[in-house]
């Protein structure tokens, strides 16, 4: 085996949920392998470094094995190495996360109540 799909290979070491947004992060261009900017089909092999954005976070790491099957969580972790930067840029994102507490993006929760909306209604003036 020469090599892998790098959607494939992104799937498999669970990075992304599905293949399909594997590929659709590598048409965005949130996936670096070596330095270029990876289409879904480019091969990634032992060895290549790799850039990843995902809604979790932001991710730089070394190819360790190729598997373009899904696999455990602790099968897909052995697939790659994280660099210490990128381990540090994650933690530090973490802890900002957390002090923020939770007013950063805070959801209601389901829908309003009798009294919410009276105040919604009388804040954008409709009767």
């Amino acid at each position: 085996m020469d090599g892998t799909r790098i959607d494939k290979w992104l799937w498999a070491a669970r990075f992304f949920k599905t293949r399909e947004l594997a590929s659709k992060a590598c048409e965005m261009g949130r996936i670096e392998s070596n330095g270029v900017r990876a289409k879904p089909a480019r091969e990634v092999r032992i060895g290549d470094s790799l850039r990843i954005k995902n809604e979790a976070a932001e991710f730089e790491i070394e190819v360790l094995t190729l598997n373009h099957q899904r696999g455990s969580a602790s099968i897909a972790q052995t697939m790659y190495c994280e660099s210490e930067a990128s381990i540090e840029l994650r933690r530090k994102a973490a802890e900002a996360r957390r002090l923020l507490g939770p007013i950063a993006g805070a959801q209601p929760s389901g829908r309003p109540t009798k009294r919410d909306r009276r105040l919604i209604h009388s804040f954008s003036g409709k009767q």
